[in-house]
């Protein structure tokens, strides 16, 4: 209880709990944007309830292994070394690991199922099947409840892991990691449904999400590997996707507009 209120005292431990929260936050980004994907795919009535389940499952996830913190450091300790010497970096170092820890296997195995499930919906968006092809022999939606929370839960534990080693990076102190995944978590929780609405009612928004998580698979591939892609130039250029596909849907929405009211003015002359 002592502590407790040594570090509500403690101005150095609100200012780390601000900073992890912020850092949990964007590091949410894209377990968020993987969850309102695949949830749209679900009929309607089931979409808010597996958002609100798979959220809740990340907060679970976090906080479990919060309490096995010796256990996820220890994660990052080498399991095998594969004895090659990668090719040499600009300053003479080896451009990858070869020595790899149970981190880097999730990471990969995480990154390689985020790449296979984005280029998939990818192909679905290009090259839309027929309505037919989307059943199953019951002639029911193919993507089952049940099926997307499985997959929701597997990405759940790679976002989780990264997420808990960031905040053991931060901070030595357990509370302030609790406290930051909270509000990160229920912040997505907050952000779940209107992102997941705003991406099923814009197609070209559905293209970005989708190229968004082939590029965060790419990344947890390449960390994997040891090759570590700083996060602030990923989510820049997330925002600048962003930022450039918002000014396209200003752009058409002002040009149905125009051609709205050229229709009426013709139509009333």
């Amino acid at each position: 209880m002592d502590a407790l209120l040594h570090l509500v005292q403690s101005p150095a431990a609100w200012a780390a709990l601000a900073t992890l929260v912020v850092l949990e936050v964007v590091l949410g980004i894209d377990n968020l944007i993987f969850i309102s994907v695949l949830t749209n795919k679900l009929p309607e009535a089931q979409r808010q309830r597996a958002r609100r389940i798979g959220i809740g499952l990340a907060l679970g996830l976090r906080l479990l292994l919060l309490s096995t913190i010796a256990f996820i450091v220890g994660l990052t300790a080498p399991v095998f070394d594969l004895g090659i010497s990668g090719a040499p970096g600009p300053h003479g170092e080896a451009s990858f690991e070869t020595a790899f820890s149970w981190r880097d296997l999730i990471l990969i195995a995480g990154g390689l199922f985020l790449v296979w499930k984005a280029t998939k919906e990818i192909h679905h968006v290009v090259d839309p099947a027929p309505v037919k092809d989307l059943l199953n022999k019951n002639g029911k939606v193919a993507m089952s409840f049940s099926s997307a929370i499985v997959q929701i839960l597997l990405l759940d534990m790679v976002f989780s892991i990264d997420s808990i080693l960031t905040a053991v990076g931060m901070t030595d102190d357990v509370p302030i990691m609790v406290a930051a995944v909270i509000v990160a978590v229920s912040v997505m929780l907050l952000a779940a449904d209107p992102v997941a609405g705003f991406i099923n009612r814009n197609p070209g928004v559905i293209m970005l999400a989708l190229s968004f998580l082939l590029m965060i698979g790419m990344v947890l591939i390449a960390d994997g590997f040891g090759v570590h892609v700083p996060k602030g130039y990923i989510y820049a250029a997330m925002a600048f996707s962003a930022l450039v596909e918002g000014l396209n849907m200003l752009a058409r929405a002002r040009a149905k507009g125009k051609t709205g009211s050229a229709q009426e003015s013709h139509a009333g002359g």
